[in-house]
C-alpha cells in the first residue's frame, strides 16, 4: 500500500506557477516535480480562482 504524499502551501503555489507564469506544460512540471497531473491541475486551478479574486474554502495557496 502506498503513503499519501503531502506537499506544502509554497511547493504547490511553484508548481501551479510554473504553468500559469512560466508557460510550462502540465506534462513538463510534472515530469520535474515527480507530481500526478491530476494533482498539478487542481493546484493550478485553485491558485487562478484565488488571483481571479475568488475566496477558497481552505487554506489559501496565495498570501493575500
Amino acid at each position: 500500500m502506498k503513503n499519501r504524499r503531502s506537499f506544502s502551501r509554497e511547493f504547490k503555489r511553484e508548481g501551479a506557477g510554473m504553468v500559469l507564469d512560466q508557460g510550462f506544460s502540465y506534462r513538463e512540471v510534472c515530469r520535474q516535480l515527480h507530481l500526478g497531473e491530476t494533482g498539478l491541475q487542481r493546484w493550478v486551478e485553485r491558485l487562478q480562482f484565488e488571483r481571479d479574486g475568488g475566496v477558497p474554502k481552505s487554506e489559501a495557496s496565495t498570501d493575500e
